[in-house]
């Protein structure tokens, strides 16, 4: 480690020593499109975006996938479109910050660095029967002790035990050593440094349920449980750190890739979320409620996870999490499956045109699930409440209010959890939508602040990546623009109400599956 990090900073005199520092490049590789972003750092802006979208693959019913070099290709296509648009060199970035989707698991040859399956992506329920046999020989509360995390199928530890169970060859393979396994932050790292690093950091570690988060190691237990043989896994580094450093022939110029996180953890920083009792949501494909509860596991007793919110200088900084299966991926399912929609941006006209009233009609969006405070896997989408009158726009209305009523759950067992929040950051594609916010606010009885940068999650990114370099946090967050808040207005008769009647739904929906 100290040997690694000495190398790397001499290549950072060698090839960054006279670029400016306020220009980094993030990398945000997440469930349904890559993207880069530069950002000025100094000046907390955004200088150049490139994102390439991708489709996901369903091999069966709730199995989803996604071809690995697809991943790469995108993210490298959409890095160098964010190069070019921000009108810099390559030479003049001087550090790289990634960011990913966390559980997604991917297996791939040392020498090679060709995937040998189709990345198993967190949306993936392959391995709930395994989930239920670990219960079944008594993991589970050594599982939640150790790794803060529940038994199910979204973390990638299950996953890549069916990878070495059934792709052939591939156990033999991986006690040789011939094999890397890691999460997508580590895959991507690997192919920036052509295969020089094999590493992650903390936070995505945390989120692979192999990963005891108290002592901050790879717990041998659970390796031995699933025959995982340690030379598969990465080196776990703090999500600031010198991992590597981007090869040239990739944007132009050496690069260092200065930091890491998975995604969730990276917009907590990115919203500055680095005080004790301060919380974000994110509202993407998924919802992903933080958290920080400083040097404290919490452990929840409410169906909520506790997780490394980020390790920096050695120091790791816990966090609360409750994860929702699916929140923008009910609006793609308007769009894409139904065809009440041509665009997600008519969703908030469509909300508005109803007065916010969806007569009666609930949308539980159980489609690969129900996450916390339910994990209840088995699950499935239901539609509630039609009535002869109910048409597009109240189907709409339930889709979007689905992802507050979610939420609200989520902020309800917090606070049980001892993890109160008063004002909650929210950010994600999802939160351009004003009547969201504001149907959030009202549905969480809270104010809820947007930032002037909805794109807290790569600024989290390059936020570490800045870290690295040596920069002042306070000073990085108070260059972000101001945002909005969105305060409650709603009668606390109706919001009763509303909870009642989508507790009702969730119930019916739990009472379908037996």
């Amino acid at each position: 480690m100290a040997l690694r990090s000495l190398l790397l900073e001499t290549v950072w005199e060698e090839i960054c020593g006279d670029r400016p520092v306020t220009l980094v490049l993030a990398i945000d590789q997440g469930t349904s499109s890559s993207r880069g972003i530069v950002f000025d750092m100094a000046a907390g802006r955004i200088l150049g975006v490139g994102q390439r979208p991708f489709d996901l693959i369903f091999p069966r019913d709730g199995w989803v996938e996604q071809a690995p070099e697809v991943l790469w290709n995108t993210t490298l296509e959409a890095c160098r479109a964010a190069i070019a648009a921000a009108g810099v060199a390559a030479k003049d970035i001087a550090a790289i910050g990634v960011t990913n989707q966390r559980e997604t698991a991917l297996v791939w040859e040392r020498a090679s660095g060709e995937c040998l399956h189709n990345a198993i992506v967190w949306q993936d329920r392959r391995t709930a029967g395994r989930c239920q046999r670990m219960a079944a020989d008594g993991l589970a509360e050594r599982v939640r002790a150790k790794t803060g995390l529940v038994l199910d199928p979204y973390f990638s530890g299950t996953k890549l035990a069916w990878l070495l169970d059934e792709v052939p060859g591939l156990r033999r393979r991986a006690v040789a050593g011939e094999l890397c396994f890691g999460t997508v932050d580590s895959f991507l790292l690997w192919r920036l440094t052509k295969g020089r690093v094999h590493a992650t950091d903390a936070t995505n570690a945390s989120r692979t349920q192999l990963f005891d988060i108290g002592r901050q190691q790879w717990d041998a237990e659970l390796l031995a449980y699933h025959g995982i043989a340690p030379a598969l896994l990465p080196e776990v580094c703090d999500s600031a750190h010198p991992f590597g450093v981007a090869d040239a022939e990739w944007f132009g110029a050496d690069i260092p890739i200065l930091g890491m996180a998975g995604d969730q953890q990276a917009a907590l920083v990115g919203q500055g979320c680095f005080q004790e009792g301060a919380g974000k949501c994110t509202y993407g494909t998924g919802c992903f409620l933080l958290a920080n509860t400083g040097a404290k596991q919490l452990s929840s007793s409410h169906g909520l996870l506790t997780t490394v919110a980020y390790r920096l200088n050695g120091r790791t900084s816990y966090a609360l999490e409750g994860s929702i299966f699916v929140a923008g991926a009910a609006v793609k399912w308007l769009r894409d499956r139904l065809g009440l929609i041509d665009d997600a941006a008519q969703t908030e006209a469509m909300a508005q045109a109803t007065g916010g009233d969806a007569g009666g009609v609930h949308l539980v969006p159980a489609f690969t699930g129900l996450g916390a405070p339910h994990w209840r896997p088995d699950a499935r989408g239901t539609l509630t409440g039609l009535k002869l009158d109910s048409g597009p726009e109240q189907i709409v209305t339930a889709a979007l209010q689905s992802v507050a009523f979610q939420s609200a759950d989520l902020v309800e067992a917090m606070a049980a959890d001892g993890a109160a929040i008063g004002q909650l950051a929210v950010d994600g594609g999802m939160v351009a939508n004003d009547w969201l916010c504001q149907c959030l606010a009202d549905m969480l009885a809270r104010p809820v602040q947007r930032p002037g940068c909805i794109e807290t999650t790569a600024l989290g990114a390059a936020t570490l990546a800045c870290l690295g370099l040596g920069m002042d946090a306070e000073a990085l967050r108070q260059a972000r623009g101001a945002g909005q808040t969105f305060t409650p207005a709603m009668a606390v008769a109706k919001r009763t109400a509303l909870m009642h009647g989508w507790r009702r739904a969730v119930r019916q929906a739990l009472a379908g599956v037996g």
